[in-house]
């Protein structure tokens, strides 16, 4: 059964931050507050929780969407092509903050995505979740959890968030309610930047 744990936005504890790590170093998932909905997430470098991921997911891992939760901008060549500077411009804007960018993917991708023309790069407005992927050292993968109730979509609870999951993952954090808008998405691969899904974040920042 899965570990809750209470941890605050405003001042998160870093032994609580490391106890989260220390999970996700030993290849376990977790459920995490971003700027959005609560996200399930696993160590990008762990190839058997990514797969775990996926199987939740019902999606096979070299075809996932899954977004990679970036502390910021400074490892980005490390997952994405180089980008011209009108795109760097965008991302600079609008990061950290509630938005998914589509971007072309480096050769220097982990193995499981190598075949993936593109990523989905996410720096959420988060100290938690930030945080996490600092002390981690890497990326986590990320994808949201949704609701089966189509009214409600998503699920913002975290103690209802932790009744559902406690049999799938291995810590649930409790960061209070979440949101129920997902991030925006843009697809930044091409020549000019393409809305996929309008969410929390403005398109303003064009």
């Amino acid at each position: 059964m899965a570990e809750f744990i209470k941890i605050y936005e405003e001042n998160p504890n870093p032994k609580e931050i490391a106890k989260v790590v220390k999970v996700l170093k030993a290849g376990g998932l977790i459920i995490y507050p971003t700027d959005t909905v609560y996200g399930l997430g696993c160590d990008i470098n762990n190839l058997k929780a990514l797969e775990r991921v996926a199987r939740i997911k019902n999606v096979k891992l070299e075809k996932s969407n899954f977004s990679f939760i970036c502390e910021d901008l400074s490892n980005l060549s490390d997952y994405v092509k180089q980008i011209d500077t009108s795109t760097f411009k965008i991302l600079k804007r609008a990061l950290p903050g509630p938005y998914t960018f589509i971007l072309p993917g480096a050769k220097s991708l982990p193995h499981p995505f190598k075949k993936k023309k593109t990523v989905g790069i996410r720096v959420p407005d988060n100290k938690i979740a930030i945080e996490i992927v600092k002390q981690l050292g890497n990326p986590i993968i990320s994808t949201s959890i949704h609701d089966e109730d189509e009214v409600l979509e998503y699920t913002t609870d975290p103690e209802l968030i932790y009744e559902k999951w406690k049999d799938k993952v291995e810590l649930v954090i409790d960061a209070g309610y979440g949101d129920n808008h997902a991030s925006t998405v843009i697809d930044l691969s091409e020549t000019e930047p393409i809305i996929v899904r309008e969410g929390k974040g403005s398109l303003e920042i064009f």
